[in-house]
């Protein structure tokens, strides 16, 4: 038999992605399942990006773009960080790959290696930890809990340095707990950062989806010694509704990007023209749609927040961004629902699954035991639904 790689078989699927497969496969047996396990909004493009596209096929605009995406939508995305931010990207610092995963991959693969150490705080999102692993690199996961918001705080980052220490990833708003570090938080992180040689990949993918009087801030804008020393990534997926038009984006310097590019250039090549064409019109035109979105996503985590908080043995921190509910079931353990003996939250979502036909994500799949991960990126009636199952099975 064909002998794997060393990598290859030590690396796991996504546990969002095969959570996701296992609610189509229900849902091909006929049964009704109320599904929350993938980050993925549920509207559709807005129609002027869907245009955009169009036009762009029907001009023949289907052939090779520049590896590293097109000069004109690299521009536009420089020039949304500046309208934006106040922090400005040349065409030569920015990168378009296929969806903001692949930038993250693209950091990874050319800032750390093996005997290398990257900072990532816990829980957080399931490919992170991984991706590392694909370089040789050792992740370091320094917990957070419930208490503090799940947000790492300046001695706990202090604390996890060491000789080896080559990168610190942030995320925020965070994917899997929706907690948004503020300003003054990101800022005494950034303390630590600069009294050190650590680099920083600052996955900001959401950072237009945030609720009540929260502010998004970039990492690279709080202090001048952060802009070279920090790599943004985001993309369209979620701002946009675009998660299958593949396109993110990293902007950090000209020689780091470069070099991205390199490994982008022999692994896929440039990312879709067409998928390229959409972001673009999304970038440069009508942001209403972005705000419709958010306003819904805002109603949703509140009946979320809501409905979670009248479950027995169930608590939730009220997620301040993204479009995901963090909520703690360790009361559950040693029960036994729906004929599933819980001892921990992959058998919480198990039952949850099999009796109650909700689909959630076990928490030990983002580094935290204890936890379930429900995205509200689905219907009012689909949540409604959902709860009221979960409901019946916990009593």
């Amino acid at each position: 038999m064909l002998q794997l790689s060393t990598m290859a078989a030590q690396i796991k699927p996504s546990a969002t992605l095969a959570a996701g497969a296992k609610a189509m496969q229900m849902r091909a047996q006929g049964l009704k399942v109320f599904d929350f396990s993938l980050g993925e909004p549920d509207f559709s493009t807005p129609e002027h990006i869907c245009q955009a596209a169009l036009k762009a096929m029907q001009q023949g605009k289907t052939r090779y773009t520049p590896a590293s995406g097109t000069v004109e939508l690299r521009t536009a995305v420089g020039k949304m960080y500046e309208r934006t931010y106040g922090i400005s990207y040349s065409p030569e610092e920015v990168l378009i790959s296929n969806g903001a995963k692949h930038s993250i991959y693209n950091v990874l693969a050319a800032v750390v290696g093996p005997g290398d150490e990257v900072i990532i705080p816990s829980p957080y999102w399931v490919s992170y930890s991984d991706m590392v692993e694909m370089t040789g690199a050792r992740p370091v996961l320094v917990p957070t809990s419930q208490q503090q918001q799940f947000k790492m705080n300046p001695d706990q980052l202090r604390n996890a340095m060491t000789a080896r220490s080559k990168l610190l990833m942030l995320n925020s708003p965070s994917n899997p707990t929706g907690s948004t570090y503020s300003r003054a938080e990101l800022l005494a992180l950034a303390e630590v950062v600069l009294d050190s040689p650590l680099a920083v990949l600052s996955d900001e993918i959401y950072e237009r989806l945030v609720y009540d009087d929260v502010q998004p801030t970039c990492f690279a804008t709080l202090h001048p010694g952060l802009r070279s020393r920090t790599i943004t990534v985001s993309g369209a997926s979620k701002t946009y509704a675009m998660t299958g038009w593949r396109i993110g984006w990293a902007c950090g310097p000209t020689h780091l990007i470069k070099a991205m590019g390199n490994v982008q250039s022999q692994a896929t090549g440039c990312p879709s023209s067409i998928g390229q064409a959409a972001a673009l019109a999304a970038i440069e035109g009508d942001q209403s749609c972005v705000e419709v979105m958010r306003q819904e996503f805002e109603k949703r985590r509140d009946l979320v927040c809501e409905r979670l908080a009248r479950l027995p043995g169930i608590s939730c921190s009220k997620p301040d961004g993204a479009f995901y509910a963090f909520f703690n079931v360790q009361e559950h353990f040693g029960r036994t629902l729906g004929g599933v003996k819980v001892r921990d939250s992959a058998g919480f979502c198990q039952a949850a699954l099999e009796s109650a036909h909700v689909n959630i994500v076990p928490g030990s799949a983002f580094g935290a035991e204890g936890f379930a991960r429900m995205s509200f990126a689905t219907s009012r009636e689909q949540i409604e639904g959902g709860m009221e199952a979960l409901a019946r099975l916990l009593k």
